[in-house]
């Protein structure tokens, strides 16, 4: 059974299930899940005991780990509790082959092993390891949860909820828009800190409404960025976005190699489609061969009816000689500096893609 984390509050209020699968990159939202879980548990004990669970933790690490005693935890409850949760936590997403069987055999006995209840955590899955024998396994006997990460276009909306629920508010308007922006731009790709920093204004202030100054004056620049979300600014056309994540990308200490590769490959991209189109390609096809997906995938196909051909050769030219001052090797009429010529090269691609 799946769930969204949306649903996951209107389910545990229905009683909570033997087994659930948490997988995602987003360790706040992961742990507020297993928190409201655990809390479920806890409940469904009825008055008398402020946690009447017995709770095992294991973390599997290495090609060796000993999968028994994760199976002997699961089939014996305590003679002193009428409850017990085993956390098995998979930081690898690989179980390995002796994992595999075991958490098939977890699986299968979760729906009989009354008063006993199995967290899994996993990071974010490709499609491959969602179709192995394992994660089906956990998906069909129990409750799995994708956590996806807060995308930054979502961003403002949630810190407003969350400011809410804490009953803060922003302005009203085009004020508390660019109040939710300017928060948003200092704590992107940084969730955790996110939460902290709004903790810190239900702390700081009352509930009601706050200014503009408040949130400038109390909020850090917790921003955290990297070069895939970078690659998606840029074919987006984010050009002041663009600028900010550089510039953090520079001061967490990204190699330039790095953040090269990554404009260079879009820019390569855009010419191996735009090569496929003109030899009679469908655009699906095209994107396919040039082994674009996902967010990408959406976002070169608004890009590319703005790209003339001349602009694409151009900048393939661009990444030719960046790649060169990035090992050291100066070129005339670019900047020496390696951030320099990354800034403009991510900037002329922003431009060819439409941006603003």
């Amino acid at each position: 059974m799946q769930l969204t984390l949306a649903q996951l509050s209107a389910h545990l209020a229905k009683g909570p299930r033997a087994l659930y699968t948490l997988h995602g990159d987003e360790p706040l939202l992961v742990q507020e899940a297993l928190d409201a879980i655990r809390a479920a548990i806890r409940a469904s004990a009825g008055a008398g005991s402020a946690d009447p669970a017995e709770r095992a933790v294991y973390t599997v690490q290495g090609a060796h780990f000993d999968w028994s005693g994760v199976l002997a935890a699961g089939q014996s409850l305590s003679l002193f509790s009428g409850q017990q949760v085993v956390e098995i936590r998979i930081p690898s997403g690989k179980p390995g082959k002796e994992g595999s069987g075991a958490l098939q055999k977890i699986a299968e006995n979760a729906a009989g092993n009354t008063g006993a209840y199995t967290l899994v955590t996993l990071p974010r899955l490709d499609r491959t390891t969602k179709s192995s024998a394992w994660f089906t396994a956990l998906e069909g006997n129990g409750v799995t949860i994708q956590i996806d990460p807060i995308e930054r276009a979502a961003l403002p909306q949630w810190i407003a909820q969350r400011l809410a629920a804490q009953d803060q508010r922003v302005q009203a308007g085009e004020a508390g828009s660019r109040t939710l922006q300017f928060f948003a731009d200092r704590v992107e790709g940084n969730l955790l800190a996110a939460h902290q920093e709004i903790v810190k204004l239900g702390l700081l202030y009352p509930a009601g409404e706050l200014t503009q100054e408040q949130i400038q004056g109390a909020v850090f620049n917790v921003a955290r960025y990297d070069v895939f979300k970078l690659s998606e600014a840029v074919l987006a056309g984010q050009r002041a976005r663009v600028e900010r994540m550089l510039d953090g990308l520079q001061a967490e200490g990204e190699p330039e190699t790095l953040v090269h590769y990554a404009l260079a490959e879009d820019i390569r991209a855009i010419q191996r489609v735009k090569d496929a189109l003109a030899s009679g390609k469908p655009l699906p096809l095209a994107l396919r061969e040039a082994r674009v997906w996902g967010a990408r995938e959406r976002l070169l196909e608004r890009a590319l009816p703005r790209i003339a051909d001349h602009q694409a050769a151009s900048l393939l030219a661009a990444a030719h000689t960046v790649d060169g001052i990035v090992k050291g090797l100066p070129s005339p009429g670019w900047p020496s500096d390696p951030w320099q010529a990354l800034a403009r090269l991510a900037q002329a691609l922003c431009a060819a893609c439409g941006g603003r």
